[in-house]
């Protein structure tokens, strides 16, 4: 499965390879960085179609995830990816607008790592 992350924070990379080493290496999980909403629009067109997962952060600068969500949802081909979005304030405004938008899931910071995967593995 190829697991698209967004999120300006670039430690972020770091921690999902560090986190998933062992997905990664036996290949059952692939990631693919953006560190915006812009860089994952353009990351998404030239992948190429598989079954992807995309984790957003919601408030990123530029386009925030919320735009980034309602982008991937009006504009990519059918079916759209599944979209968890990722943010450190779990507030009820962001949640609504999320679910709104067509979001599959909403999690919030500090990432679950272990429940994370088991959602990956279960798709």
């Amino acid at each position: 499965m190829k697991i698209l992350v967004v999120d300006d924070e670039k430690d972020v990379k770091l921690l999902f390879e560090q986190r998933f080493r062992k997905e990664i290496r036996s290949g059952e999980l692939t990631f693919v960085f953006a560190f915006s909403g812009e860089e994952a629009i353009q990351t998404l067109k030239t992948m190429v179609q598989q079954a992807v997962l995309i984790l957003s952060d919601i408030n990123m600068p530029g386009m925030s995830g919320l735009e980034l969500l309602e982008h991937i949802k009006k504009n990519h081909v059918k079916p759209p990816p599944m979209v968890m979005m990722i943010t450190a304030y779990g507030d009820e405004e962001n949640r609504k607008s999320a679910k709104q938008l067509g979001a599959d899931a909403f999690l919030t910071k500090p990432l679950d790592f272990k429940l994370l995967k088991n959602e990956f593995l279960n798709l």
